[in-house]
């Protein structure tokens, strides 16, 4: 790519809402195309996608930080007024020659070509360059399918096949297993009820150093029905506050059941993973390491948030309770989690509750991203995202001073009966818990998540949202309570 490409492509990058280093100093170092899709929708022989993979660098960082970004180009000899929202500019290629080039989720023949591809993958992987399509047997792609790009998503792109498939583009890439493509196909070959089919996914061969590809895209089931868990979720706390003198359980938008169901999904997809990928036994280093993180952070936060400071002492304690489970000879199962769990990870279909995004958190590394953890994070996220659910509703309601702690009280009472009730549905349906509840050992750390995401919750709201301050440390209050419990029997296992 051409220094004046590159910095128009450049441009573009940085403005996007994808892009993850924003209010950064950042520069351009390179591209590479990957390989190129070619079409002839109307007998000129255009577009061209170029599969372009874009090098920056951010300047003064120690030690020196390069991130890499897929920026895919829908090339055309004339200018295209359809697409003038989504041009990133125009110059001289090097293969093509006078080139306009557009972000191609944006335009549906470049979207065909994606889907082409992937549906002669069916017969055997299709190689166009340094690109692969995989595909994965047993669906029949519906090429006459036109493609819808999603708005709002914050890290990647992801286009709709009509109501047969969705194609999610991998906006920031590196070298590895995406663990989304990875859960997913691990899922899908158990045929698990749980998640959206995987029907493919593409990659670009493994670098000169490695032997793990770059995962560029994936192409799956499209849940056209699906209701968005957290907007359900907020749905039901309206529901509860239109009705004045009613209890959670009494109102027509009782979330319980659906919150019983999600615990349930979550404790099989759990046990599946748990099959499918490799465990580990952590004992006293392992859960020391756990603690120390959790103090660290903990440390951190005080300095950004005065408010922690009066719950310090008790959240130490809790997250020393971890380590001292490791010092008593407990030991607990770590293995492949989703990594970044919460209602807004999960989508309510006709056929049950489905899970998706297994990408974990975006900002981090790869490495951490697939990294072995207990179950007990992705119950813990749950958890706080009812509670969020609940009092986001609240912090939304301006109503009188004594209507208002009544609101308050109402709030916490759904957040209190949707957690029971996940909880319910996940440890009665878990591989990891003795006779349908928590061990003393499993509460203990459950907690302990609990808190430690309460605590990075409370850094976020008083760097992006003061007014929601008082949500996680509400939270940290009571949990940090004495003789606070979620559920307690015996059990040996943590």
């Amino acid at each position: 790519m051409n220094p004046t490409a590159l910095a128009a492509v450049s441009d573009y990058l940085v403005a996007a809402r994808w892009f993850g280093g924003k209010g950064r100093e950042v520069t351009a170092v390179g591209s590479h195309r990957a390989g190129t899709l070619e079409g002839d929708a109307d007998g000129s022989g255009w577009p061209v996608v170029g599969i372009e993979l874009v090098t920056l660098e951010y300047p003064g960082a120690e030690p020196l930080e390069r991130e890499t970004y897929q920026v895919p180009l829908a090339y055309y000899e004339k200018e295209q007024d359809r697409l003038g929202h989504a041009l990133v500019g125009a110059w001289e290629d090097d293969d093509l020659g006078p080139v306009f080039a557009y972000d191609a989720v944006h335009d549906r023949e470049a979207a065909a070509l994606y889907l082409r591809a992937f549906d002669q993958a069916a017969g055997g992987d299709v190689v166009r360059g340094e690109l692969t399509f995989h595909r994965l047997p047993g669906h029949v792609l519906d090429l006459e399918s036109h493609s819808t790009l999603f708005s709002g998503e914050q890290s990647n792109s992801s286009l709709a096949f009509g109501e047969d498939a969705l194609m999610k583009v991998f906006r920031k890439v590196t070298t590895g297993r995406n663990p989304d493509i990875v859960i997913h196909e691990a899922l899908t070959k158990r045929e698990s009820d749980h998640v959206a089919a995987l029907y493919g996914w593409l990659e670009l061969a493994p670098p000169d150093h490695t032997d793990e590809p770059v995962q560029l895209a994936m192409l799956q089931q499209f849940l056209r029905t699906a209701s968005d868990g957290w907007d359900l979720a907020l749905a039901s706390v309206r529901d509860l506050f239109a009705e004045a003198d009613l209890h959670a359980s009494e109102v027509g938008g009782d979330f319980a059941g659906e919150a019983e169901r999600l615990g349930l999904a979550t404790a099989q997809v759990h046990d599946v993973l748990a099959e499918e990928f490799p465990t580990e036994s952590w004992g006293a280093e392992d859960l020391a390491a756990v603690s120390d993180a959790m103090l660290t952070r903990l440390e951190v936060a005080l300095a950004i948030v005065p408010e922690l400071a009066e719950f310090a002492d008790p959240l130490r304690q809790t997250f020393r309770g971890v380590a001292s489970l490791g010092a008593s000879g407990q030991s607990a199962t770590a293995q492949r989690v989703h990594g970044d769990f919460h209602l807004g990870q999960t989508l309510r279909t006709v056929k049950g509750w489905k899970i998706v995004d297994f990408e974990g958190e975006p900002a981090k590394p790869l490495a951490e991203r697939v990294r072995p953890d207990l179950v007990w994070r992705d119950v813990a996220g749950m958890l706080r995202s009812f509670d969020y659910a609940a009092h986001a509703v609240e912090a939304d309601v301006q109503v009188e001073a004594d209507a208002g702690s009544q609101i308050a009280f109402r709030a916490q009472e759904w957040a209190d009966r949707n957690t029971s009730a996940f909880l319910s549905g996940y440890v009665e349906n878990s591989g990891r818990t003795s006779e349908g509840a928590l061990s003393p050992e499993q509460d203990l750390i459950l907690r302990a998540y609990v808190a430690d995401k309460a605590v990075y919750e409370a850094v976020y709201e008083t760097r992006n949202r003061p007014s929601w301050l008082p949500i996680p440390l509400g939270a940290i209050a009571r949990i940090t309570q004495p003789a606070t419990h979620l559920d307690v029997t015996e059990a040996n296992d943590a």
